[in-house]
């Protein structure tokens, strides 16, 4: 496997510091809804966690929960609702688009739950003289200390702008918070410097270290968290531990709107909860990996019906696999058939050498888009068993990674296959005796139990509408 390393700027071999892949992806500061971009972003790491499973790998996936910030603080004054009162709402309303998105996170921690670690954290980098306090209780990271600063991001250093309020007691206009003094109004928790809170890079150095170990995988999370977030990170993280930190830093890219990126002052943002609810978790999930993670993607209905589509295609392209292996291997491949079960072999090998290369979700795709084709094609007209079974372990292959076909694969209990396919011998044994509408009656009833049938010359097949 080979993957893009944002820190070199090249794609590299994957070698994994052992047998299970240690992950660490910035999640969600939880003062607004999450939007597509955030969701873009959780698939595409979810997408790799499993790939890695599919390759043998463990996986051990962290992505943390900011629920300490300024812009939560300034989201209580505006509605003046309480912080803990937003941070619970936002982080639930998060978390349930997660589970609709069949994302699956290891571990979920929460800035507020680490106080504690984080003024460890901070203490030694004081001790180690790479961090100072202010006389405000402010403490701040000395970026002068760390020879490496802005390799990650490859920024100059007249370009160091932290984002941050200019305070005279810092040493440096660059140097960062990683503790604030707290002011008026805002959460505090006591520390050896005063009334305060953490910092927000500090957070993901410190949740990151406690559960991963002081040297992981891969660090992740959007393009823009490059700088001055990740750069920061790997400053702080190194100056205390003494060595490389992160093995692969790995960015996913944007989300446009028409051409252009989403922002409240455009007003063109659109809530992952409400694209879950309009255009269903599969759907979404397949647009988000249709494109590189690497490359911005523009969203649109077109390009959402397009995914809707291919949806519809695959699930097509299974109910005609059921009804070949429901057949049996009742004879050895023909010399067509075989030549069939070889195109199918092709088609999987692009698949595994589409996402060994960098995740290339679009080629991996791509290949699926073929086997389908052949499924409809060959598949369905030389009722072969043995490329059916092939073709169908790989489109499992390919629903173990993309999670666009749960409900076609795994929701298709024992009973109800038997009791469909008794139904459908009931109504092959119609319509032979031209008994043409009782068939239909019983073609129109499945479809209103989310069954249908699709007849053909070859006999008749069914999938979950």
């Amino acid at each position: 496997m080979r993957i893009f390393n944002t820190l070199g700027r090249s794609v590299q071999d994957f070698e994994p510091s052992g047998s299970t892949v240690k992950m660490y992806v910035c999640g969600p500061t939880v003062y607004d809804e999450v939007h597509i971009g955030h969701g873009r972003t959780f698939v595409a790491y979810d997408m790799m966690s499993r790939y890695f499973k599919l390759k043998g790998y463990d996986v051990i996936r962290v992505q943390n929960i900011t629920d300490i910030d300024d812009k939560i603080i300034k989201k209580s004054n505006e509605t003046g609702k309480g912080w803990e009162e937003i941070v619970a709402m936002y982080s639930n309303s998060y978390l349930e688009s997660l589970e609709l998105l069949k994302v699956k996170i290891d571990l979920h921690p929460r800035v507020s739950q680490h106080v504690k670690d984080i003024i460890d954290f901070v203490s030694r980098l004081i001790e180690k003289g790479k961090a100072y306090v202010a006389e405000s209780g402010s403490v701040y990271f000395d970026v002068d200390t760390y020879d490496k600063y802005g390799e990650l991001s490859n920024t100059m250093k007249n370009l160091w702008n932290q984002g941050e309020e200019t305070i005279k007691e810092k040493r440096h206009s660059y140097d960062f918070a990683l503790w604030k003094a707290s002011k008026p109004n805002e959460p505090f928790w006591e520390s050896p410097w005063g009334r305060g809170r953490p910092g927000w890079h500090i957070e993901c150095s410190t949740m990151s270290t406690r559960y991963l170990g002081e040297t992981f995988d891969i660090h992740g999370g959007g393009m823009d968290l490059i700088f001055p977030h990740h750069e920061n990170e790997r400053a702080q993280s190194e100056s205390l531990i003494g060595h490389p930190w992160v093995k692969y830093w790995v960015h996913t890219a944007f989300i446009t709107i028409k051409k252009e990126k989403m922002s409240k002052s455009l007003g063109n943002i659109i809530p992952l909860k409400d694209a879950l609810k309009e255009w269903g978790p599969s759907t979404l999930r397949l647009w988000f990996l249709s494109s590189h993670y690497r490359s911005n993607v523009d969203f649109s209905d077109e390009t959402m019906e397009q995914a809707k589509s291919s949806i519809e295609r695959f699930h097509n392209a299974l109910a005609i696999l059921r009804s070949v292996l429901r057949e049996g291997n009742k004879f050895y491949s023909s010399q067509d058939g075989i030549r069939t079960f070889q195109k199918v072999l092709t088609m999987r090998q692009r698949f595994y050498q589409a996402l060994d290369d960098d995740f290339d979700t679009p080629s991996a795709l791509a290949s699926i888009h073929d086997l389908a084709s052949l499924i409809f094609t060959e598949i369905q007209q030389e009722r072969d068993f043995l490329s059916a079974v092939t073709a169908m372990d790989l489109m499992r292959d390919f629903n173990q990674v993309f999670g666009v076909l749960d409900d076609e694969l795994e929701s298709q209990g024992k009973h109800m296959n038997t009791l469909v396919e008794n139904i459908l011998e009931v109504r092959k044994n119609l319509r032979e005796k031209k008994m043409y509408e009782a068939s239909d009656l019983i073609r129109d009833a499945l479809a209103k139990s989310g069954i249908k049938i699709m007849d053909s010359k070859e006999g008749s097949t069914w999938r979950l509408e």
